[in-house]
């Protein structure tokens, strides 16, 4: 494993005890409202600290994008030839509780997201689900695995056959109206369609052959950077609504099966 995939499941895992103890007692929460149906809790804050403090040991000069802190740059690597301080190559895009919702209400569908960009490409991810324990992890060019196992896309070549993850778009509500049209193509075109709740972990589902393809409408980084390079390390394809390049940009994202992806973007037109 690469040292730098190393420090992510370390510290995957340490946000992911954090999470348990606090699963088994849920009536300790302290909830707060960041906006209309978008919620955090003092463990969302407590994992995103321990994850940051095990990546700033081990690669102090590394920046952070974290959806609790934000932000935040790593400490001065040198500097260039004016004299001005070098930007980070690295940053650490993290999800600490993806599902937070999920977890208030005690839903087992919930994880720890962490990917890590050089020079914008994002190189290594962990996707890691505490009430499973099971772990996702996926280097570029070296694969995706769940636990020691190497995994796959499935073989679904139609959508028609297809089970299609999906996540309501609770944070643009202006975009309602498409995100219903899209959703009543892609229903009568599928085999089925679910909503759980963790796009993370909906997008380590597909890079593990449990769901065949999954979208949705504006997301954050940390929200699909991990999950996005299992799909593609699991060779599965990944775009935004056009099948280009853009969704860590727009945050509209398309993965799925190499087959299915284009007949997946068709019916989201």
């Amino acid at each position: 494993m690469h040292p730098m995939l190393n420090i992510a499941v370390k510290a995957a895992r340490r946000a992911g005890s954090i999470i348990n103890r606090a699963a088994l007692d849920r009536t300790q929460l302290e909830i707060r409202s960041k906006r209309a149906n978008d919620f955090v809790t003092q463990v969302d804050k407590a994992a995103e600290s321990a994850i940051i403090d095990i990546v700033r040991q081990a690669y102090p000069d590394h920046a952070v994008l974290g959806e609790e802190s934000g932000a935040l740059e790593g400490k001065p690597a040198g500097k260039n030839s004016s004299g001005s301080a070098l930007k980070a190559e690295y940053r650490w895009i993290i999800d600490p509780l993806d599902g937070t919702t999920n977890f208030i209400h005690g839903f087992p569908q919930y994880c720890v997201s962490i990917a890590l960009q050089h020079r914008g490409a994002i190189e290594h991810g962990v996707v890691y689900d505490p009430a499973k324990n099971e772990l996702f992890t996926a280097s570029k060019g070296r694969g995706a695995f769940l636990d020691d196992r190497r995994i796959r896309v499935a073989k679904c070549t139609k959508l028609a056959d297809a089970l299609v993850g999906t996540g309501f778009p609770f944070k643009e509500m202006s975009r309602l109206e498409l995100y219903f049209r899209q959703l009543r193509a892609v229903m009568q075109g599928s085999s089925g369609v679910r909503r759980a709740g963790a796009a993370a972990l909906d997008l380590a589902y597909v890079a593990a052959g449990r769901l065949d393809a999954f979208w949705e409408l504006g997301l954050a980084p940390w929200d699909m950077a991990a999950g996005a390079l299992l799909v593609q390390e699991a060779g599965g394809m990944v775009g935004d609504l056009a099948g280009d390049a853009g969704w860590l940009e727009s945050g509209d994202i398309a993965a799925a099966t190499p087959k299915v992806f284009t007949q997946l973007l068709t019916a989201l037109k």
